[in-house]
């Protein structure tokens, strides 16, 4: 069986193409820290209320959480 120069052009090509697109631009996302509130008291029932009292604690964001409705701050580890 006679190999053509064309398939030992195509074999190196393909596997550089396979390689350059698995090196594209990379997005990460940051990690994301989490806290109870310390100054919000009650059942959260408003994310927008929760946010609000966690931008006074310092934190960029804010929203209730779980079974007994607790506010979470959040911010950028």
């Amino acid at each position: 069986m006679k190999l053509s120069p064309c398939s030992f052009l195509t074999v190196p090509l393909l596997f550089m193409l396979l390689v350059a697109t698995g090196m594209g631009p990379v997005t990460v996302e940051a990690r994301t820290c989490q806290s109870s509130s310390q100054l919000f008291s009650g059942p959260c029932l408003s994310t927008s209320n929760c946010a609000n009292v966690c931008h006074n604690e310092g934190f960029t964001d804010g929203d209730c959480r779980g079974f007994r409705r607790r506010c979470f701050c959040n911010k950028p580890c």
